[in-house]
Parts: C-alpha cells; sequence; structure tokens
C-alpha cells in the first residue's frame, strides 16, 4: 500500500492521542470506529496498523496489516487490509501476511476497498463472503465462526513459503520507494 503523509495530524480512534494524517488513516478509522460503534466489537480487541517482518534473502522487510481484531483472551481472529484496487487481486497477499502475524495466524482476513469487503478463511484462503461493510460480521458472529474455523498451522517451511509470497506480492503492489512506505 502506498501512504503519503498529509502534514498534519488527526485523533486516533483507539488511543485518542494525535497520530500523522496519511492518505488511509481516515479509511482506518472509519473502519474501527465502524467496528466498534456499528458492530458492537470492543475497542481494547482492536490494534491498527501491525507490523509484520520477515526476512528475504538475509534483508528484513516489513508489511503492514491496517487493523487486527483480537479474541478476549488475546487471540487473533481477523486481519484487515485495505487496498487501493480491486481487493480480488490483494487477497493472496494479504492471507500470506495475516499468516506470518507475529501473535499467530488469525481465522479470518478481510481484504476491502471500501466498497467492497471480502472475507476470507486464513486456513485455506477460501472466500467465505463478499460484501459491503454492513455484512461483516458483528462480535458476537465473529467469534462463533472462529469457534468453528480451522486454524492455519504455521511451520517452518510455511513460513517460508509465506514470506516468499509476501514479499512478491508486496513488490508487485507497491509502487515507492521504501522510505515513502514508512509511515507505519
Amino acid at each position: 500500500m502506498h501512504e503519503i503523509s498529509l502534514g498534519y495530524t488527526i485523533e486516533d480512534y483507539l488511543s485518542g492521542r494525535r497520530i500523522e494524517a496519511t492518505t488511509y488513516e481516515d479509511i482506518r478509522q472509519a473502519i474501527v470506529k465502524m467496528l466498534v460503534e456499528r458492530k458492537g466489537y470492543p475497542a481494547k480487541n482492536l490494534k491498527t496498523k501491525i507490523r509484520v517482518p520477515y526476512p528475504i534473502d538475509g534483508r528484513e522487510f516489513t508489511g503492514l496489516l491496517d487493523l487486527v481484531v483480537f479474541s478476549d483472551t488475546g487471540d487473533p481472529l481477523m486481519a484487515l487490509v485495505f487496498c487501493a484496487g480491486e481487493p480480488e487481486t490483494y487477497t493472496r497477499q494479504t492471507v500470506a501476511g495475516a499468516r506470518l502475524h507475529p501473535g499467530g495466524p488469525p481465522k479470518f482476513v478481510v481484504v476491502t476497498d471500501t466498497q467492497k469487503a471480502l472475507l476470507l478463511q486464513a486456513a485455506d484462503g477460501r472466500l467465505l463472503k463478499e460484501t459491503g461493510y454492513q455484512a461483516l460480521p458483528d462480535w458476537e458472529r465473529l467469534q462463533a465462526l472462529a469457534a468453528q474455523a480451522p486454524q492455519y498451522v504455521l511451520t517452518p517451511e510455511r513460513k517460508r513459503i509465506e514470506e516468499r509470497l509476501f514479499y512478491a506480492f508486496s513488490q508487485l503492489s507497491c509502487s515507492c520507494s521504501d522510505q515513502a512506505c514508512d509511515l507505519g
């Protein structure tokens, strides 16, 4: 994702702190607000701008998950990524990034362009639902779905594969320099 600083700050919905405004921060903030106020997600269970570090050929790279939703016990339930383009073209990249989440893979992945939201199962990448935001599961439904969803097991071999996929797709989808994307 190519994010550019807008040169001013805004109030973060979750922390109340002033944060840098970027071309996509307003979208992140709106998604978080919708999940808390309309879908009943506890604000304490949401974390934004989760960095996903991964090595490729001895170099360290970092990807970004826009939002991760955690259970009350701290298990990752859902990762959400905003994309500036057709969500279908970002699904494999997002699934790979979610599978590499430092706290373990979440059960679900959402890829959205703000018009369409794709809900995928992280274990197999299967599309569960293609919707707008209004059809994303509420907090209670997400927990029920997670209780039935398979868990992705990140073995060392799978981790290497996901790192390569995440790297390849990230390089294809971002036209900016390393410095321009370092707004996390």
